[in-house]
């Protein structure tokens, strides 16, 4: 299913007990700075086409458009946790950037340096999120969506 957004607008892709919010990375040659444990950086370098995807757990919209804002506009590193860090157990969100994002229901929220890959809620769980130059391409067709002003 293709959903078209501008990028002046996010897409709520809409779980049981979780919501994802995807946005448009909406400038050419940014740069995405991602912090490892093991004292890395790693700098991704991003499309205007590419896509910021946040999930939520508490189905919190102004919290994901927040998140977002965040790392869109005001630069901000993404922050990569070892699987036993005690904080993985207390992020209510998390996020991923890049041209496509899979969503996975069985993973440590905030531990994947590689940014193809998400921790969603079992509802969501599955769904490929694909770049398209006018918006997303979803893997499956039965997700309930709304899009809003960003």
């Amino acid at each position: 299913m293709n959903i078209d957004f501008n990028s002046d607008e996010i897409l709520f892709l809409e779980g049981e007990n979780g919501l994802v919010g995807v946005v448009k990375v909406a400038q050419d040659n940014k740069m995405l700075f991602i912090a490892t444990q093991d004292n890395e950086e790693i700098v991704q370098f991003l499309q205007k086409d590419d896509i910021i995807a946040v999930s939520n757990f508490k189905k919190d919209k102004r919290a994901i458009r927040s998140q977002a804002y965040l790392t869109r506009e005001e630069d901000s590193p993404i922050v990569i946790l070892n699987k036993d860090h005690p904080s993985t157990k207390r992020l209510s969100q998390v996020l991923s950037v890049g041209e496509r994002v899979n969503l996975n229901c069985n993973i440590t929220p905030g531990t994947h340096p590689e940014q193809d890959i998400l921790c969603s809620c079992d509802s969501l769980s599955g769904l490929s999120i694909i770049k398209t130059p006018t918006g997303v391409k979803l893997s499956r067709k039965d997700i309930k969506y709304s899009i809003e002003r960003f």
